[in-house]
């Protein structure tokens, strides 16, 4: 087997793939084409889609942004099915095949809808009138279609770029530690042209030019992907349904709920390790978290099953599962403060003085361009300076443990929502002083009071979006990388629907017996600041949630055979030398 991979990865025939000729940055310069224009076509519709509600469709705010939030979420996750599908059934390449194919076909659709006379609302000297029932029909099945295409792409397209380097190779490990940053990298170069360009483009040349370019862009893309195939890596599936141990497991632990568990860890269930060698698999770790679960590794079962018991890397693959979902929960938060950007911050920006200069005018959403840009100047500089200073100070490739990196990251946003609220609290001062109470009208302070919170999010995201990619694809057991890393995507759609949840029911409770809204459809006259402030205090007391998750979470260690020997490798390399445990 000398020059091929030893990570026992195929090409698309299911034939041994040579180390030199495949995978590595030399595959995936075909992958990030692919991400920059996905990512282009989303945020070119999500970070205007709320004034494209309110001003052509006629929905009131609160409507709109539960709209937004509604089909943002379930962007974000639909990629439960597909990587189930990719992990179970088809694979990576061929889920992401077809699921492409849908997400073009949604843009496509959605190009016509806001196009085609007969599928937009008519207007007469600047008022449009109100859509008819199969016009919305048409633009929200087209937009759900897209929704449908990301379930099979987002979770699928990253793993992919990630299998096509071998954890057994030390220099192709090194190289995978970049890999995240340099992917998000391409993902924030597409969110870049989307938020600077295609919304100009949308409110000054149509809106149908605006998505007609990132439909474009994605065909092209596809068709570069293609020409990669013959050196792609492919991994093997090993196991016909990687969720089976989530239900075998806490099933077997509960039927042994009356039985001892041994003192010592080998005297449960386990395979040798020649097993997990010869199938290409690998041996986890026995951790002492969620204990109970032990026992469904106890060899002396108390059932009349034949059934074997479960080994001791099914039930650690549980708990490894387990544990992220305790950390999935605590990222819901900051996904409903990031759910801000492309909703009540862009409302707020289009109350503000816009000018520049003496004709131009900028779209409120474009300054969701400042998130992305934060995030292309930090990525470099984390990727070339941090890392390699906190390398030597901690000894950990990473410079810091990931769930460091999330900490981090999830204070940074804490600062961010901050400085919204004392921003909003500003505006308000100035809508009081100016006596300015129409829904319409211009608030005397520039729009560019909003740039530190733009700012402070995209470097946050450094720290908490990459971070948490990385976290759920190097935590996951094997089998289920893709589904694990829907645990990234599935938190950002959970914090859509919670924040689409909280803006209706703050509507609702404010609004009671004629007093105003927080979140009214003049935002002049409401009080956004208050519902800020909501979300600041929440925000903390959720930090402090993560640091308590964090400090008790066990990263993944597994165990793998070196010359005849055994050797125990912690993937995250969780043990810093700064003496934080997160």
């Amino acid at each position: 087997m000398d020059g091929y991979t030893q990570d026992g990865t195929v090409d698309l025939r299911g034939r041994p793939v040579l180390a030199s000729k495949t995978g590595k940055w030399k595959a995936c310069a075909f992958l990030v084409g692919y991400e920059a224009f996905e990512r282009m076509a989303f945020y070119g519709i999500a970070s205007n889609l709320v004034n494209y509600l309110t001003t052509q469709l006629h929905e009131d705010t609160v409507s709109s942004v539960r709209n937004v939030n509604n089909w943002s979420g379930s962007v974000w996750i639909t990629p439960i099915l597909g990587a189930y599908i990719a992990d179970a059934y088809v694979g990576r390449f061929w889920t992401f095949t077809v699921s492409s194919l849908i997400y073009v076909m949604g843009m496509v659709f959605l190009t016509m809808a806001v196009s085609l006379k007969s599928l937009r609302p008519t207007c007469v000297n600047g008022v449009c009138n109100k859509a008819s029932t199969s016009q919305v029909a048409f633009f929200y099945s087209a937009l759900y279609m897209i929704a449908i295409g990301a379930g099979g792409t987002k979770p699928n397209i990253s793993t992919f770029g990630a299998d096509q380097f071998d954890d057994f190779d030390p220099h192709e490990k090194e190289l995978k530690v970049s890999f995240f940053n340099w992917w998000m990298f391409s993902s924030f170069l597409g969110g870049l042209f989307a938020t600077l360009g295609l919304v100009y483009i949308q409110e000054n040349l149509g809106w149908g030019l605006g998505y007609g370019i990132p439909t474009a862009g994605l065909l092209l893309s596809l068709l570069i992907f293609y020409l990669g195939t013959p050196i792609y890596r492919h991994k093997v599936r090993k196991t016909k349904s990687p969720a089976k141990d989530l239900i075998q497991v806490p099933i077997t632990a509960f039927k042994n709920k009356k039985l001892r568990l041994p003192d010592d860890p080998s005297a449960l269930h386990e395979l040798e390790l020649r097993h997990y060698v010869s199938s290409g698999k690998r041996q986890v770790h026995h951790t002492t978290v969620f204990r109970f679960l032990d026992k469904a590794a106890i060899k002396e079962s108390s059932t009349n099953s034949c059934r074997p018991p479960c080994t001791v890397t099914q039930v650690e693959s549980t708990k490894l599962i387990f544990g992220m979902i305790l950390i999935w929960l605590v990222t819901l938060i900051p996904s409903t403060v990031w759910a801000q950007i492309n909703t009540l911050f862009v409302k707020q920006g289009t109350t503000l003085d816009r000018t520049v200069g003496p004709d131009f005018q900028i779209p409120a959403a474009s300054l969701g361009s400042f998130v992305t840009l934060s995030m292309l100047i930090s990525v470099p500089m984390y990727d070339r300076y941090f890392v390699p200073f906190m390398r030597q100070k901690t000894g950990n490739p990473r410079g810091i443990t990931l769930l460091q990196r999330l900490g981090i990251g999830f204070a940074i946003q804490v600062i961010a929502i901050a400085i919204a609220y004392a921003v909003e609290v500003r505006r308000m001062h100035v809508i009081s002083s100016h006596r300015i109470a129409g829904p319409k009208d211009i608030v005397p302070m520039s729009i560019f009071w909003l740039l530190p919170q733009y700012i402070l999010i995209g470097i946050a995201d450094v720290f908490n979006a990459i971070g948490l990619l990385e976290f759920f694809y190097d935590q996951s057991p094997e089998d289920m990388q893709s589904l694990g890393t829907t645990f990234f995507t599935s938190g950002i759609g959970v914090g859509n629907f919670l924040n689409s949840f909280l803006v209706t029911m703050v509507d609702k409770i404010t609004g009671k017996l004629g007093q105003k809204s927080w979140i009214g459809n003049n935002l002049n006259d409401s009080h956004l600041d208050y519902y800020y402030g909501f979300l600041l205090v929440i925000s903390t007391l959720n930090l402090g949630a993560f640091l308590w998750a964090s400090s008790t979470y066990i990263y993944k260690r597994e165990i793998k055979e070196v010359e005849g020997c055994e050797q125990i490798e912690a993937t995250a390399l969780e043990i810093s030398p700064l003496g934080l445990q997160v």
